[in-house]
């Protein structure tokens, strides 16, 4: 009798905290370290300079256009403090790419460089998506996404950057590894501004789903998130709540 009353007792435990272990097995899986940054559903071009003044951005190259918006998203990712990034504005197939330098691949995570292509010039389709033409909460938002890409190119090995190239060559691949990083994203606090820019891009496209520069469409799989999933996802997360 008492052997069956501690077996129910541990039931009513699990069944109580599993929720709790859920969310405590999500903070543990993206790292989630906001750094005290607050969740805001909204950025404004203005108020942008009190957000950046007290905070420093050593081993960071940033283009003057777009370094508030670059800042504000660098808060939301503490771990990158030290990193080295340089964001460069130049015209390329896409409207940003981030990826470590060809010559840092191989070296260790505290020694390597990353590069973010900012596009400035791009087929005309392409155009509205441009960073320099979304608003300052997507920008904010497209930046995070970035980001997220290199907080977790920090946590691999370079032998991982290999099978990144063959990944390439699978759609389905890729849609698995976008989407991972806008999950990454919202981990990190910058759910808002994901949905701001996800919403932005398929208005501007007329899209339903966007897949990349390369494969506009009006339908199939989520690469990046549908503002739908970005809205359920957060949702997982206790730090919107």
């Amino acid at each position: 009798m008492e052997l069956q009353e501690i077996r129910t007792d541990s039931t009513l435990f699990l069944q109580k905290h599993f929720r709790l272990f859920i969310c405590l097995v999500f903070l543990n899986i993206y790292k989630i370290e906001c750094n005290g940054q607050v969740i805001k559903k909204q950025f404004f071009k203005d108020s942008l300079q009190s957000i950046i003044d007290s905070a420093v951005y050593p081993h960071k190259k940033i283009p003057e256009e777009f370094s508030s918006a670059i800042k504000v998203a660098l808060n939301y990712y503490p771990e990158l403090k030290s990193s080295k990034i340089i964001f460069r504005v130049k015209k390329q197939s896409a409207p940003l790419a981030a990826r470590p330098s060809v010559f840092s691949v191989f070296r260790r995570a505290a020694k390597r460089k990353y590069i973010v292509i900012i596009c400035n010039r791009i087929d005309s389709k392409l155009s509205p998506i441009l960073l320099k033409n979304l608003s300052t909460n997507s920008q904010i938002g497209v930046i995070g996404h970035e980001l997220s890409h290199i907080s977790d190119y920090n946590s691999r090995l370079g032998i991982y950057f290999i099978k990144l190239v063959c990944m390439h060559f699978s759609k389905k691949a890729i849609d698995k590894f976008e989407y991972a990083t806008d999950k990454r994203c919202i981990a990190h606090g910058l759910g808002y501004q994901l949905l701001s820019w996800s919403e932005e891009v398929r208005l501007k496209l007329n899209l339903l789903q966007w897949r990349g520069a390369k494969q506009l469409t009006k339908g199939g799989r989520e690469r990046y998130m549908n503002p739908e999933t970005i809205v359920k996802t957060m949702k997982l997360f206790p730090i919107y709540n």
